[in-house]
Order: C-alpha cells, then structure tokens, then sequence
C-alpha cells in the first residue's frame, strides 16, 4: 500500500520513522512539508528524506506542493497532518477534500476538517468508495474510534465521558498533589513542554470541546458544532476548591461529556471519588463509555505526542490495509 504523507513536522517525521523502522508493507511515495515536497512512484528512501529534513528543514524540492502531490496517482492512501487553523480546518480541509473525490483513501490528525465538515466528508468518501479515519483526532493513542466501531460492535451507547485534555489533567494533578495555584502548575507545564506559549485552547476547555464534537456526529450522528457544547475551562480552579474536593477524598478533573437521552454536551471541572478509574495522572487521558451490553468500559493512554500519533495514524493505515487491500 502506498502513501502520501502531507505535513512532515513532529507527527509527520514519527509516521516516517515507524514506516522506516517496521515490516508493514506500507510504502512511502511522497512527502509535502510548507516549502518542499518530493515524490517517487516507487519509493521514497524514507531514511534519506527524514535526514535532509533535519539538515536542511525541507523534505523535498522547493516549489513541489501538497496539491502536486495530492492530483498525482502516486499514492493510494493520503496521511494528512499539517499544520491547520482550528477555526477554518484549512489547509487540511481542502487537502482531504481533493483526495476523497480523486478516489483515494485519507487518514488524518487534524481535528478542525472532521469537527466542522463530519457529514460532507464521510459522504465524500461514501460516493468515492474509499475510507476517510481520523483516530488519531481523539485521545492520541487510545484506539477510542475502533473500540467504538469494532470493539463493542453491537452495543448500543448511552453516554461517554472522560479527560480529553492532557495538559489540563497535568495542571490539576499538580495543584492537587503539590498544592501548586493555577498559575504555578500552568508555568511548570509550559516548562515541560506539556502547555503552549498560549494555553487558552486547552485550558478554557477548547481542545476538549472539539473532540466532543467529534464523537457526538461520528458515534450518534448529533451533528454538533462547537457551539453547541457547554464550555468551562480550569482557569478558574482554585487550590481552596480542589484541597476542600481532597479533604473528602475526592478530586477535581475536567470533564468531557456526552450523554444524547439528555441532550449533554459539555466539558467543565468537576469533582470525582479519588477511586474513580478517571482519575488518572500528569497528561494521561481516560474516556468512560456506558454500553447496553458490556457495561460501562474505561479506556487510559497518552493523549498526545508525535509517537502516539503516529501510533494511531499507522493502526488506521494498517485497518485500510486490510479492509481494502493494494488499489493499483
């Protein structure tokens, strides 16, 4: 199976090196990064392409584009996970868009493309006859799409709630365990890299809210948009308020939840038993899901990470792999 890799920055170069480092029978023919791209019907030696990636900051040909390489018939399955704004889902939207109706498979990171156009993109991919999966867009390495999909096929789901957001957890387990205020455990995180220059998509619940969004049109076709969610992020957390939650042997996480009997869409900081599987650790995420058959099922992984990406990235290419097998 050939694939086309559109964005080589963190989560793309980790695609490459587990491609270049594992026996999947997954081949890389091309390679587009904001300046360069390069493309060999086939194969691209991926090794020497992550190499002049980190010598030179190009992966390619200055002037070979993401559309070059999305209109050519050198790929059957395309991995998106540029750079994209949040708010338009753009570039990436356009880039899955043009691939789908050329008949070929995506797997995409991107939240912003699946969040706002869920329904045109799955019918795109329905009326081409290809596979649109975007596991990675929720939960990092936590296969929470495939559960879903395969896992507990046949069960009907009643709610879904969790910690969908790894920097916030790291926030609130550090004011909990330390007694840190907001901002003293929002600084160590920025210092460890687990919060960015800017943290207001993740803190104020954004991040969280998306893949909400996410969920409720792919698992019960709600056909959300962010404004529908109920946001309340952690800035307002205080260390009186989670040390009263601990004197009763409780905590305080933000919460993810969707529970469609009762129209609930809402991310907000909220108080559960200590003992609860959702209280997890550091950056750690966990999604609890209330099934007919099965009971109630908890899921923990790593949110985030280029590695973990590409861990959820290559499971859905693998999937395609099998499902469809090589188009020539």
């Amino acid at each position: 199976m050939r694939i086309a890799i559109i964005g080589f920055g963190s989560v793309g170069r980790g695609i490459a090196e587990v491609i270049a480092a594992k026996t999947t029978g997954i081949i890389v023919t091309a390679v587009a990064d904001s300046r360069s791209g390069s493309i060999n019907a086939a194969g691209l030696d991926v090794t020497a392409v992550l190499r002049d990636k980190q010598e030179t900051g190009m992966c390619g040909t200055p002037g070979v584009t993401a559309s070059d390489i999305i209109s050519s018939d050198v790929y059957d399955v395309l991995v998106e996970v540029s750079p994209t704004n949040a708010e338009t889902g753009e570039p990436a939207l356009g880039y899955i868009r043009q691939a789908l109706a050329c008949g070929k498979h995506v797997v995409t990171s991107n939240k912003g493309p699946v969040a706002l156009k869920f329904d045109e993109l799955r019918a795109l991919a329905a009326d081409n006859h290809v596979s649109l999966r975007y596991e990675a867009t929720v939960c990092g390495a936590i296969p929470l799409m495939h559960t879903i999909e395969h896992g507990i096929a046949g069960n009907e789901i009643a709610r879904l709630y969790g910690v969908f957001n790894g920097t916030c957890n790291y926030i609130l387990t550090r004011m909990a365990e330390e007694g840190l205020t907001y901002q003293q455990a929002l600084l160590e995180a920025r210092e460890l890299g687990y919060a960015e220059a800017d943290p207001t998509y993740d803190v104020q619940g954004i991040d969280a809210a998306i893949k909400l969004v996410i969920l409720a049109n792919a698992v019960w076709g709600m056909k959300k948009s962010l404004a529908d969610v109920d946001i309340i992020g952690i800035d307002r957390v205080t260390t009186s308020a989670i040390a009263l939650a601990e004197s009763e042997d409780q905590t305080i996480r933000l919460i993810g939840e969707i529970d469609p009997p009762h129209e609930i869409i809402r991310v907000s900081p909220s108080i559960i038993p200590k003992s609860h599987p959702l209280v997890v650790r550091d950056t750690l995420n966990a999604v609890t899901i209330e099934t007919s058959l099965a009971g109630e099922i908890t899921l923990i992984g790593k949110g985030a990470g280029s590695s973990e990406t590409a861990s959820a990235v290559i499971a859905d290419l693998l999937f395609i792999r099998d499902c469809y097998g090589r188009r020539d």
